[in-house]
């Protein structure tokens, strides 16, 4: 009797849901989209006001700030590897992702809390060798890197695995836009909490963003996985990650999935450090018109991520949500293009509006998609693999676009295009245009994508009417 007493008490105050249940309210999908709350947080930390502090008020060279900040993104092809762990995990309470959930947030948490000393160390602030500074930093953002890609990873396959099929897409749709939220919230607080810069500030806010982190990732996590006995004895074969990565490729269209989620986030992303230096160079806008792109952008996102819900209905196809967001993308960048040549700051606009809304409805498809396409309990590879191909495509995009638009119009400018071609747009348009190529290289991707699955969809339907 006692012995039944303790564990009601065990069972009452961990993190562990008994069992699977349908009844998913708004609260406990609100909970678990706290995760990427703290992802949206980290990356607007990472890559946003600690990359500004860094050149700025330490004086960090700017080539050693961009090798900093691209670690995180070098470490998302192991997201494929961190989610087929989670996918075979045995533990004893009866877990697989809450573990790794876990392990993500002290990896994430350990690096943030360690951060800004080691960037104090990384500006010179030290009676040690110099090389400390650099070593230090580089360990604290690969820990970051680490925790961010783990967090994200099991938790979107802990929605996959508890959300029914049918409630995915509004799913997918909220856990984007709250990872949006997270961006935007946290950069706005970020920004004032450093207005009056300082060494002692920034080790604050830092190491409080940290104990914000970990305390999201633990109400994200916390009586959300159902205990299974199938994860507490092991497989007598437990297939390696070659095995199940071949399975996996095999499934239909698995490589042209990938290959339009790479061309596609590719295309997005190269214009994410061009914009506003596009509309103070080539439109002549002041810092305060420039700024706001940021938020138009990011209204863009949020109005195609409602759009893309309202779109996903059952039995609709995902891939066309992504190929319909591609078409708005390439014709938003026509927008941005010509308005170099009409000085007109309304297109302009209208463009960077339409890109947010163009990448969100390819980006709530592509993952609707993914989430559909994972089978035989290998959700957290299949998502892993798609957050792979995406996040190495994004990073690659942004390294890409500063050096296509500065080679190219070192190019122009030196004459080698003719006289007609010169001037600060040229860089610029011709990044732009290579962005609507890429976009059109991802509807050819995308085509038999919608086409394949239409027929399942079709024959599905067929069958389900069909006499016994």
């Amino acid at each position: 009797m006692k012995m039944q007493a303790w564990n009601r008490i065990g069972v009452r105050y961990l993190p562990i849901r008994e069992s699977q249940s349908n009844d998913l309210p708004i609260r406990r999908l609100l909970r678990l989209s706290m995760f990427q709350v703290s992802v949206g947080m980290t990356l607007a930390l990472v890559i946003g006001t600690l990359n500004r502090v860094m050149i700025v008020e330490l004086g960090v060279p700017a080539w050693l700030v961009a090798v900093m900040v691209a670690v995180p993104l070098l470490l998302s092809p192991f997201r494929a590897i961190i989610g087929f762990r989670s996918d075979t995990h045995t533990s004893l309470l009866g877990w697989r992702r809450v573990p790794y959930l876990w392990i993500g947030t002290m990896l994430q948490f350990g690096g943030l809390a360690i951060m800004p000393f080691a960037l104090l160390l990384l500006n010179g602030d030290s009676h040690g060798p110099r090389i400390a500074g650099p070593v230090a930093a580089g360990f604290a953002f690969l820990l970051v890197g680490v925790g961010l890609h783990t967090v994200q990873t099991v938790g979107l396959a802990l929605a996959t695995d508890i959300v029914p099929q049918r409630s995915r897409p509004p799913v997918v749709t909220l856990l984007c836009v709250m990872m949006l939220v997270g961006i935007l919230a946290s950069s706005l607080i970020f920004g004032l909490l450093l207005a009056h810069f300082s060494e002692e500030r920034l080790i604050q806010v830092v190491q409080g963003a940290a104990t914000v982190a970990m305390a999201l990732n633990i109400v994200a996590l916390w009586k959300q996985e159902p205990r299974s006995a199938s994860t507490v004895i092991p497989a007598t074969h437990a297939p390696r990650f070659r095995e199940a990565w071949s399975i996996a490729s095999r499934e239909p269209d698995a490589r042209r999935r990938l290959v339009a989620v790479w061309f596609g986030t590719f295309a997005f992303g190269l214009q994410d450090v061009l914009l506003e230096p596009y509309g103070g160079q080539v439109l002549h806008l002041p810092v305060s018109a420039t700024t706001s792109l940021t938020a138009l952008l990011a209204f863009g996102g949020i109005v195609g991520f409602v759009l893309a819900a309202i779109l996903l209905a059952p039995g609709r196809d995902r891939y066309r949500i992504a190929a319909i967001g591609t078409l708005e993308g390439a014709f938003a960048f026509a927008l941005v293009i010509t308005s170099a040549p009409a000085q007109s700051a309304l297109l302009f606009a209208s463009g960077i509006f339409g890109i947010g809304l163009g990448a969100a409805m390819f980006l709530v498809g592509t993952l609707a998609g993914a989430m559909d396409a994972s089978r035989g309990g290998r959700n957290g590879l299949a998502l892993g693999t798609w957050g792979a191909v995406q996040a190495f495509a994004a990073g690659g995009a942004i390294a890409a676009g500063g050096v296509l638009r500065d080679t190219i119009s070192w190019i122009a400018n030196d004459g080698h295009f003719g006289v007609v071609l010169q001037g600060p747009a040229v860089g610029y348009q011709a990044v732009y245009l290579l962005e609507i190529a890429l976009l059109f290289a991802t509807l050819v991707a995308l085509g038999p994508l919608v086409r394949f699955n239409n027929s399942v969809a079709s024959y599905s339907s067929k069958k389900e009417i069909r006499p016994c």
